[in-house]
């Protein structure tokens, strides 16, 4: 298994416009595609309060590429995000991190 990390750092002010485009939006497409989150997660402490982090569990790298590419590409998904930032960019900069657990981790 492959867990990917993201972590979306928002302009500030966006994080609640983030989270309902991903509420509203993003999810129903992920299940549409086969995409599988492992956990969402808010900043309580750290170097900025304007982060969403969440993981994807991936079978491999050809599936992330397959699904991913499918996702991106998808016209719901295009007009989605555009209307989701008619009031302006909500997204300052994405950090992505494909991880591989450990011998000793308790996901695997």
């Amino acid at each position: 298994m492959i867990m990917e990390m993201r972590v979306y750092r928002c302009l500030p002010g966006r994080l609640p416009a983030l989270m309902k485009r991903f509420d509203t939006l993003t999810l129903k497409l992920w299940d549409k595609h086969g995409i599988k989150q492992a956990g969402f997660y808010t900043t309580l402490i750290g170097t900025s309060n304007q982060e969403l982090t969440y993981f994807i569990a991936w079978e491999s790298l050809a599936e992330r590429e397959k699904k991913w590419t499918a996702f991106q590409s998808d016209p719901d998904w295009i007009a989605g995000r555009a209307r989701s930032e008619e009031d302006g960019q909500i997204i300052d900069n994405i950090v992505s991190q494909l991880l591989v657990p450990t011998a000793f981790s308790a996901v695997k």
